[in-house]
């Protein structure tokens, strides 16, 4: 069982511009290892995919180390690097499977098609790394011309492309999944849902119609399940999310349920789940 999307953060050591103390103040306090170690162990999920919150390479740096840390729970780190600087700046880790940057932040929408952008991708395909695209309404059809463009590159689309499940958002993004799914170097997260959702009175029903139009457009082996904790906090917390997962892949066979739940994410992220010496 792998949960391939969570953060973890500390508002006393860096600033997170998007952490708004009022709005955001369930969540506003420090996540830990610790913390975590103590969701999935009571949720039997046994490895996890640890993801940027912040543009900062100090972050990554600091990800990687407490992945060093955590006896192989958290078998990748999704980090950050600046993808309009003239190079790639990597650590050269091999925890470090994937980048990404909050394009959801960007002022411009087509952030995604500058050119310096378009080089770091590819540099980031030819390092074999994924890319993890943080996108909303505005950015989604210059996401689109970035998968079509760069076929070499591994991109990941984070939270399903955060449907405005809220304002009952559904044409738009419906179309731009299946859109998606057509092009085969991109899969998609099942995550983040609960928070597009009305917080309080989220039902699974609701949420429903949008994990099975991502199960068939993707397929199964191009899904990958992530709890988006702390984040999740907001509308339920990890045990919610994780209950809601099982829930939303009811009609899902044995192995297609294995690959949400871990398969896709091993294979995409390239998780070494055993380490060097256990073949």
């Amino acid at each position: 069982m792998i949960d391939a999307h969570h953060h973890l953060w500390d508002p006393a050591v860096r600033a997170y511009p998007w952490l708004d103390p009022e709005a955001l103040a369930p969540i506003h306090r420090p996540y830990t290892l610790g913390d975590l170690q103590g969701r999935t162990a009571a949720h039997d999920v046994t490895a996890t995919v640890l993801v940027q919150t912040v543009a900062t390479a100090e972050e990554t740096d600091a990800f990687l180390a407490t992945a060093r840390a955590s006896d192989g729970l958290v078998a990748g780190v999704v980090g950050w690097t600046d993808l309009t600087a003239p190079e790639l700046a990597l650590p050269e880790d091999p925890l470090l499977v994937g980048i990404r940057h909050q394009v959801e932040d960007e002022p411009d929408p087509r952030w995604l098609t500058r050119a310096d952008v378009r080089r770091s991708l590819a540099a980031l395909g030819a390092r074999g790394l994924a890319y993890d695209v943080l996108v909303r309404a505005p950015q989604r059809q210059a996401a689109l011309e970035c998968v079509r463009a760069l076929d070499e590159v591994r991109f990941v689309l984070d939270h399903a492309g955060k449907p405005g499940i809220a304002a009952g958002e559904w044409a738009p993004w419906a179309a731009w999944i299946t859109e998606a799914a057509a092009c085969p170097n991109t899969v998609c997260k099942l995550s983040g849902l609960v928070t597009e959702a009305p917080w309080c009175t989220w039902t699974a029903a609701l949420l429903r119609p949008y994990a099975e139009h991502v199960l068939a457009a993707f397929g199964a082996d191009r899904v990958l399940f992530g709890s988006d904790w702390p984040v999740c906090e907001l509308a339920g917390g990890y045990g919610a999310v994780r209950a809601l997962a099982d829930e939303l892949l009811g009609g899902c066979t044995a192995t297609e349920r294995a690959a949400v739940l871990g398969g896709t994410a091993r294979r995409v992220y390239g998780l070494d789940l055993y380490g060097p010496d256990i073949g």
